[in-house]
């Protein structure tokens, strides 16, 4: 495979003549939220964007997406990560735009600030959010209206929908560095559209952003054929603990593991997808021990079951079929609560007769 260069991999291909609009499939969408949304937006000028912890290819997709969509609307705006973006992610156009906590202008004082894919302010882990005019757009079921104006879609398949929405509302036309964002946040928050909530509409969105500058393959070798060696032996130990009991499958990684490899926090997500990559597994769970003996969990699942029912149950969320939560260690007592809430979960599904 040959090696692009840094311009080649920040630079989308050209779009078609189509003016950044993309034909979707029509959907029931009530349109008072985005009018919302896009009204708070046009009222004011400067605006912080951020998203959640920890953040994901939605996350942070999205957020340039959005950054561009304000950039266009002539607005100001400033893009802040509580966590690093993750290496996979850099190479998206204007990644390098994202500060870290410690890089925001002083004195900047926005007069709204935007959350992607928070349940909270809480979420995003930035200080000093509580008392600012806060616009609240997500798509977990796990949503809460928390914010002055809230966008809540538990029917778009990722955040990157509702921002493309939300331009397309307010007559931006979708640039190729755009679409680029766009479509690697779809890609990634749909599990290369594997997970449930996939639909014609979904295909459609991508088939436009593709048509207006994304380059599926580029893109796919960026986000699953760019990874560090760390991240590989972390899978190899990982795949050593791997258990099944049924239905059930989990594995586990130490913070010495961790440490021993070199691994980050990034090397971690997708492990917990080869688990319930295995046949007749329901529901996959991965846990990894963290610095300060806390126990990160990842829950996947198949078909109807809804894993976020049993992230909740320990303060988590995400989306049905793809949630997480921290658990107190030490690992194995973590483990034992986890499968317990995950067996009973399917013991109420088997009794209502929904596997």
């Amino acid at each position: 495979m040959k090696k692009r260069t840094m311009t080649e991999q920040r630079t989308p291909a050209s779009p078609t003549e189509n003016g950044g609009r993309i034909e979707t499939q029509a959907r029931d969408i009530p349109s008072q939220p985005i009018a919302a949304v896009l009204d708070a937006i046009q009222k004011r000028h400067r605006f912080l964007l951020t998203s959640h912890c920890r953040p994901d290819g939605d996350a942070v997709g999205s957020l340039l997406a959005l950054w561009m969509t304000l950039n266009a609307m002539g607005k100001h705006a400033e893009m802040l990560l509580y966590d690093p973006v993750p290496v996979i992610y850099r190479t998206l156009p204007s990644a390098d735009q994202i500060r870290g906590v410690a890089g925001l202008a002083a004195g900047f004082e926005p007069d709204a600030v935007v959350l992607l894919e928070c349940d909270s302010v809480g979420r995003s882990r930035l200080q000093g959010l509580e008392d600012k005019f806060l616009i609240n757009i997500d798509h977990h079921t796990s949503g809460n209206p928390f914010a002055s104006v809230n966008w809540i879609d538990t029917k778009a398949s990722a955040v990157a929908e509702m921002v493309y929405r939300l331009a397309d509302a307010a007559k931006v036309a979708v640039t190729p560095a755009m679409a680029t964002c766009l479509y690697t946040a779809l890609l990634s928050d749909t599990g290369s559209f594997c997970y449930e909530g996939t639909s014609a509409s979904t295909f459609a969105l991508a088939k436009g952003l593709v048509e207006l500058g994304a380059n599926p393959a580029r893109i796919a070798e960026d986000l699953y054929f760019s990874n560090p060696l760390s991240k590989m032996q972390l899978l190899g130990v990982a795949l050593t603990t791997l258990q099944r009991d049924g239905s059930v499958a989990w594995l586990w990684v130490t913070h010495d593991d961790m440490v021993r490899l070199g691994a980050s926090d990034e090397d971690a997500l997708g492990i917990v997808n080869y688990a319930i990559g295995i046949s007749g597994v329901e529901i996959a769970v991965f846990l990894r021990e963290m610095a300060d003996q806390h126990i990160r969990v990842s829950l996947r699942s198949k078909s109807t079951v809804r894993v976020t029912h049993v992230a909740e149950q320990f303060g988590g969320g995400g989306h049905e079929n793809a949630s997480g939560c921290t658990l107190d260690g030490p690992i194995a007592t973590a483990t034992e609560r986890i499968l317990d809430a995950v067996r009973q979960h399917l013991h109420l599904l088997a009794i209502a007769g929904e596997t």
